[in-house]
């Protein structure tokens, strides 16, 4: 682990290589779990605004889940999370001919209809955040559905901190990821 700004950050996203794999996973991380998405709290009420724009992305039983659940829950500790269809996928999620899941919400930011990608926790995976009073613990969440995106990371070499660039950037803002590439530079 080492520090960053007001992170502290474990050296795995440097030294572990990651690529998601799609056609191999077939975007299991998105329907695997008991839990949903984590959300950051002004990213609820994002999630209620956009709700009617997405609605025409989602599947029916998605828009089910989310009409008797709401645009987001609150689980038992508090934390905001995406609903989940029958204690399963998230609500969010469609799926494309070949059963790949995929995100309803970055479907309408990729067709332009909405300008927000997705909840950030999605967008940075396979890390995880964890806010606490004066820091932020930035961690890799090592899961076995994501072993063919280790195994393509590290045939392509992309360690997991460059395959999420954009979302660190979204997160902790381009100074921070700069940072952050200086210390990769160093541990090399």
């Amino acid at each position: 682990m080492f520090q960053l700004g007001k992170t502290i950050v474990s050296e795995e996203i440097l030294s572990n290589d990651f690529v998601c794999n799609l056609s191999a996973c077939k975007g299991a991380c998105c329907v695997k779990g008991d839990a949903g998405a984590p959300l950051e709290a002004q990213e609820t009420q994002i999630l209620k605004e956009i709700y009617p724009k997405i609605k025409p992305f989602l599947r029916p039983e998605g828009i089910k889940a989310i009409e008797e659940q709401g645009t987001h829950i609150t689980n038992a500790f508090d934390e905001h999370e995406t609903p989940l269809v029958d204690g399963n996928e998230c609500a969010y999620v469609t799926f494309n001919k070949q059963g790949i899941a995929l995100c309803g919400i970055e479907e309408a930011q990729n067709k332009g209809v909405i300008d927000w990608k997705k909840p950030v926790s999605c967008h940075l995976y396979p890390l995880r955040v964890k806010e606490y009073t004066e820091f932020a613990a930035v961690n890799y969440n090592r899961w076995e559905i994501c072993d063919p995106a280790c195994t393509l990371g590290a045939e392509l070499q992309v360690p997991v901190y460059k395959f999420v660039k954009e979302a660190l950037i979204r997160k902790f803002g381009e100074d921070w990821y700069n940072a952050l590439e200086e210390v990769a530079k160093a541990i090399k």
